[in-house]
């Protein structure tokens, strides 16, 4: 079997992978729940080619992500559920129809109105789909915050809890109170930190993320994208410390913290002028 720019020679190989007797035995014992987690990490993996501006690496991991939807596909095929090509109709069907400025007749909308018609579509798309299932909007799980998926990374829920809670104005209205409430979380924890209970300290730590998440909120930052820069930052930077002590034949182990700290001095000085 040979490679193909043509979805189809994709999805046969995933077939071939998983074929009984002949396919991948790792391929073959492979389910939706134990794929989902490299579903995950193939997302950022996208997103961390993207953020290093390597075009060539962005298209093997675009293929990895595209991957694990064929993978996907195949396994709820042989379950009967359902095939790539009802993946292909659902998200197509859905992009037209929350579309209709683009697709439709309606036309000329403001962004505004944009995002109105949109909200309208995915109510009754809900509606829908609780039709489908059989369920009564009744038997439907309530609360504002009841949609949030659980499985999102920390940082990205705790966002969209703090801006679903803000549609009904459960929010703070100056990003300077959120920066106070932040300095109040920080005593807390300093308090917890003091009595040594591992419980409060964990609580706290989880408070003031939370609150710093809630801060790059009301300042149009992703708190994910910003993690990920400065963990970049830390990387690059020990790097440096690292590659120095190595040109001068010493190790890690062997130089001092106030040795590290000055070559840590030093990187962050040549990322300031470059």
């Amino acid at each position: 079997m040979k490679p193909a720019r043509d979805i189809s020679r994709l999805i046969e190989i995933m077939a071939a992978l998983r074929t009984p007797g002949t396919g991948c035995p790792w391929d073959l014992e492979q389910d939706f729940q134990s794929i989902a987690p490299y579903t995950i990490e193939e997302a950022y993996e996208v997103a961390d080619a993207i953020e290093r501006g390597d075009w060539l690496d962005l298209t093997d991991e675009l293929g990895d992500l595209l991957l694990q939807v064929v993978f996907h596909a195949r396994i709820a095929e042989e379950s009967g559920l359902f095939a790539f090509p009802d993946v292909v109709e659902a998200i197509t069907s859905k992009l037209v129809r929350r579309h209709p400025h683009v697709f439709g007749d309606t036309k000329n909308l403001t962004p505004d109105e944009v995002k109105a018609v949109w909200g309208q579509i995915k109510a009754e798309e809900k509606a829908e789909r609780r039709l489908r299932r059989g369920i009564t909007e009744a038997q439907e799980p309530k609360g504002l915050l009841s949609g949030i998926p659980h499985a999102l990374p920390g940082l990205t829920r705790a966002v969209k809890l703090q801006s679903k809670a803000s549609t009904v104005g459960f929010d703070w209205n100056d990003a300077r109170l959120v920066i106070e409430k932040i300095k109040e979380e920080i005593g807390e924890l300093e308090q917890a930190a003091e009595a040594g209970h591992h419980a409060e300290i964990r609580g706290e730590i989880g408070d003031l993320i939370f609150a710093v998440a809630n801060l790059a909120r009301h300042v149009d930052v992703d708190p994910e994208d910003a993690l990920r820069v400065t963990n970049a930052k830390f990387e690059r930077r020990f790097n440096h410390i690292e590659k120095t002590l190595e040109a001068r034949g010493r190790s890690l182990t062997e130089a001092t913290l106030a040795e590290m700290d000055a070559l840590w001095d030093e990187a962050k000085a040549r990322e300031r002028q470059s």
